[in-house]
């Protein structure tokens, strides 16, 4: 199917210079935009446009374009990664949308990502966390054969499926408390299905669980939005065994 124009699309974009501004929505219009192409390269276009007249144009960030990196974090007309399922806003393209559309851009919205100018959020949180136990750090030896450590294919396929987790942040963004238990979960998740793993995986749930409170991010009141807008489809039964991980290092103490 050959690709269509979009004569005219209404871009209503928020734009914040800094955590402290007040932040407001503008308006810009686009002409004669692609279905083919992707949403990243019209927000490319429409700053060129901007430049041209005069106007600071939008700040967002994007790097790998391929649903690698999952920086390319917009919430795009009350959705994270926008009216696609399982794609990262890099990977929507602008057959979503219909000529004569208004599309309303607005960064991930959480008190621990702080704008730091328009569409861009500081997301180091997520780092921190992944400091306080996402890791092993004991000494597990040299690289083994492929067979020399028995692992379960169903345990290996459930790790790989928690390890596809990009960070993007738009389980946060989803969910009505600011969540990131869905991260964190497959963090921990894909660690704890492997022999490696098990040595520190009393301290990882709570260092990482802990870490994550301290930072602001709200409670998990299992609305399953996390899972719905994940990129990656990441499965809420993850946040069970994160639960079930703390729940025994709790004990332990």
């Amino acid at each position: 199917m050959a690709d269509k124009i979009l004569k005219k699309l209404y871009i209503k974009v928020w734009r914040q210079n800094n955590a402290q501004d007040k932040g407001r929505f503008e308006t810009y219009e686009i002409e004669n935009v692609s279905t083919g192409s992707s949403f990243l390269e019209m927000m490319d276009l429409l700053n060129n446009n901007l430049i041209e007249k005069g106007i600071d144009p939008i700040a967002f960030d994007h790097d790998c374009r391929e649903g690698i990196c999952g920086i390319c974090s917009m919430f795009i007309n009350g959705r994270p990664h926008g009216p696609d399922t399982a794609v990262t806003t890099c990977q929507l393209h602008m057959r979503k949308f219909n000529d004569g559309d208004t599309i309303t851009v607005e960064p991930w919205r959480a008190a621990a990502f702080p704008v730091i100018k328009d569409l861009i959020v500081n997301r180091s949180a997520f780092d921190t966390i992944l400091q306080a136990g996402g890791f092993i750090s004991v000494n597990t030896g040299g690289v083994p054969d492929g067979n020399a450590i028995p692992i379960s294919r169903d345990d290996a396929e459930e790790a790989m499926d928690a390890a596809a987790c990009i960070g993007c942040g738009a389980c946060v963004a989803a969910c009505k408390n600011s969540s990131a238990m869905l991260f964190v979960a497959a963090k921990v998740s894909h660690l704890a299905k492997l022999p490696q793993g098990r040595i520190e995986a009393k301290a990882r749930a709570r260092n990482m669980v802990a870490k994550m409170d301290e930072l602001g991010f709200g409670g998990c009141t299992n609305t399953g939005a996390c899972e719905a807008e994940c990129p990656k489809s990441i499965s809420i039964s993850h946040i069970a065994r994160l639960n079930r991980e703390y729940l025994v290092a709790k004990f332990a103490e």
